[in-house]
């Protein structure tokens, strides 16, 4: 197709007009701040199919054509597009990055995946103005490549025509706003064991500085090839490159998920079911027997309470954050993927596998451009909007844990690496999951004695679940018949898959999965939530507001007395609230009602009855959460540091006999275990040496 043809730039001028004469008028108002129509490749097809099918083909030829045909467009306003560009969307050539090949050079292609760094704004020379030094004459010399091209023929001065010295004259030179960018494939789309393929992306013009670490996207443009550099001589291998035209952006959020009419129709008819709770409950994890209490605490987590912005900018975040403890084969790894799956932004990492900076963001030096550094965003950045699961928690390094403190409160991350100081958004819900120190959990010692994780962190989590795994002959028959089940249905699938004259039938396979499968199609219930979070905004009836500080209250009153611990803190109520916004948005609900409120504080009260109880007094107390030392230990502490003193002062060295401490402990009521305990505890925390077997001595 020749671009000087005629009919096409009729043709091309007449398609703009009939599909797009609207955007072009308020393109012409806008410019030059805006460059670019956006033409949809659907309607170029309708238009024309030998038009569309040579914009795949010759994609530098059409575009050009487009655009010439663009700036010849008669506009009622004196204006004239200089510079202006056609971005075409919805290009049907989409292709896996890792099935690129040869073939596919210089077609337009469009490649899905994250966006895994991106480098500065900066400008590109595209026509350098070169000064001979000797007469004075500019020479103007193009810049197609990357390497600075100066006049080879020689000064354009007849009388001169000398070969230098040329001086760059930037001034009166051309530039372009370039950036490079590298997108990944996507976490999800890949095949087990295999690692992520990545390209170079190169943007220009108004289409930089768009996209970001984490962006979801699907980038159109020409699939260019450039040579890779070697110390001698010219490789004969070279690097894919794709230039970049458009940019469309996923599904990046519950927010964003397409609903038509008819799923709507089906969503508000789903949430006028009275049973719409257990429904739901049921269809989280169905492979998994029992456990509803958490299963209930995961559907408001996905639902998630609403999130505050006030008018002096500060933000209460709406994630609810979930932490599971217990005992190992009680399904908490398959809780964390289910949910996962679930969520259309989730994240999945892993204990040891999981640094802080893979976790939040890492400093890295940059590939792309000149080796500066780059920020590149980690699984709770990616997760932004979205659910990050994070597995044995407990097996994390301490400066790890630590990383996630703010990521979790302030919804923020904040870098200080590298001379890079910047803040990324984080606004995900984290799921997590510990095992117990000593393999199995002991109900007679507190949590924060069981888990190898800082206080301050898990004071953080809205809800703590303790699950146990405790031998009871009827539930763990029904267990076993559900387990069994599952993997017959699983046996019968693969054996009706691979074997092909097998007698197996799906009516056989359909009878077997009725109690596997779920009641509400994981589709189907991933658009209910993201209608729930799009559309309902709920707000608290005064009884539910009244009920939930009524619950609070009391619940601090155990702690009025003199000597008694602390039951709960101001962040529990916080808590209580975002549970009951979540549950009436369970129900596609504008308003929290009582029952929301009694939901959340049996939910709430679950929690603290199995995580916050002193084991040696059987009162709440939150300071076994948030300092992981309840009020008993700490009196504890005081009584034994009274007592090694006093017995210290009056022996020579400073010493107090071991023998002596524990039979003075055991008159104030303390006994020969939790001295033991109480003792390891003030040994942790450097407040007793013990100069030999036989003797303690206090660190003043």
């Amino acid at each position: 197709m020749a671009v000087a043809d005629e009919k096409w730039h009729k043709k091309l001028k007449d398609f703009l007009k009939r599909y797009y004469q609207d955007e072009v008028l308020e393109l012409a108002n806008n410019y030059p701040d805006k460059r670019s129509l956006v033409v949809n490749y659907d309607n170029l097809e309708i238009y024309d199919r030998a038009i569309a099918s040579d914009l795949i083909e010759d994609p530098e030829t059409v575009i050009l054509a487009l655009e010439m045909a663009l700036k010849d467009t008669d506009l009622p306003l004196a204006k004239g597009f200089d510079n202006v560009h056609v971005r075409v969307v919805n290009i049907p050539n989409r292709i896996p990055i890792r099935e690129l090949r040869s073939k596919h050079l210089s077609k337009f292609i469009a490649v899905e995946g994250m966006i895994r760094r991106a480098t500065e704004v900066r400008p590109r020379i595209t026509k350098a103005a070169f000064k001979c030094m000797r007469c004075d004459t500019i020479t103007y010399v193009e810049q197609p490549g990357t390497k600075l091209d100066e006049p080879y023929s020689g000064c354009e001065n007849e009388n001169c025509g000398k070969r230098g010295p040329f001086k760059l004259m930037a001034e009166q030179s051309e530039f372009i706003d370039s950036q490079k960018g590298q997108i990944q494939e996507s976490p999800e789309s890949l095949k087990g064991g295999s690692n992520p393929e990545s390209i170079e992306i190169n943007f220009t013009d108004d289409m930089t500085g768009l996209v970001s670490p984490g962006d979801r996207v699907i980038i159109n443009g020409i699939l260019r090839s450039v040579q890779r550099p070697l110390r001698e001589g010219k490789s004969t291998y070279y690097d894919l490159v794709l230039e970049a035209n458009s940019i469309e952006r996923l599904d990046k959020e519950f927010d964003e998920l397409d609903i038509t009419a008819e799923e709507e129709d089906q969503i508000i008819k789903l949430s006028k079911d009275p049973h719409i709770y257990d429904r739901i409950v049921s269809s989280i994890a169905p492979t998994i027997y029992g456990n509803d209490h958490v299963k209930k605490a995961l559907m408001y987590q996905l639902f998630s309470g609403v999130v505050k912005t006030f008018p002096d900018g500060s933000r209460v975040r709406g994630d609810i954050h979930i932490i599971l403890v217990g005992d190992p084969g009680v399904a908490k790894s398959q809780l964390l993927r289910y949910i996962i799956r679930l969520s259309p932004r989730g994240v999945f990492a892993s204990g040891k596998s999981a640094s802080a900076s893979g976790l939040t963001a890492a400093a890295v030096r940059d590939e792309l451009g000149d080796g500066r550094w780059t920020i590149e965003g980690g699984a709770l950045v990616m997760a932004d909007m979205g659910i990050a699961a994070v597995d044995e928690m407990d097996k994390m390094r301490d400066e790890d844990k630590s990383a996630l403190h703010e990521a979790m409160e302030q919804q923020t991350i904040s870098i200080a690496k590298a001379g890079i100081i910047a803040t990324l958004k984080s606004r995900c819900s984290l799921l997590g999951a510990a095992n117990p120190v000593y393999g199995r959990f002991n109900r007679f010692e507190s949590l924060a004695d069981q888990i190898d994780m800082p206080p301050a962190l898990l004071s953080r989590f809205d809800l703590i679940f303790v699950l146990l795994d405790i031998p009871e002959s009827r539930m763990d028959s029904k267990i076993a018949g559900h387990i069994l089940q599952t993997h017959y249905a699983g046996e019968l699938i693969q054996q009706k898959n691979n074997i092909s004259a097998s007698h197996i039938t799906q009516e056989m396979i359909d009878a077997q999965l009725i109690t596997i499968n779920p009641d509400i199609a994981p589709d189907l219930l991933r658009k209910y939530i993201a209608y729930a979070r799009r559309n309902i905004y709920p707000v608290m009836d005064e009884d539910a507001r009244s009920h939930l500080i009524d619950f609070y209250t009391s619940l601090r009153k155990q702690g009025e007395g003199k000597n008694t611990p602390v039951p709960v803190t101001a962040r529990q109520l916080e808590a209580l609230v975002r549970l009951a916004e979540a549950s009436a948005r369970v129900r596609l609900s504008n308003r929290v009602t009582m029952d929301d409120a009694i939901r959340t504080t049996d939910i709430t009260m679950e929690c603290l009855k199995n995580v916050g109880i002193d084991p040696s007094t059987g009162q709440l107390d939150a300071d076994i959460i948030a300092s992981g030392i309840s009020k008993s230990q700490r009196d504890k502490i005081g009584i034994i540091k009274d007592i090694i003193r006093t017995i210290s002062e009056r022996t020579p060295g400073g010493k107090a006999s071991r023998k002596e401490v524990f039979a003075e402990a055991e008159k104030s009521n303390i006994s020969q275990e939790e001295m033991e305990v109480t003792l390891n505890k003030m040994r942790q925390k450097g407040e007793i040496l013990e100069p030999d077997v036989d003797h303690l001595k206090l660190i003043h």
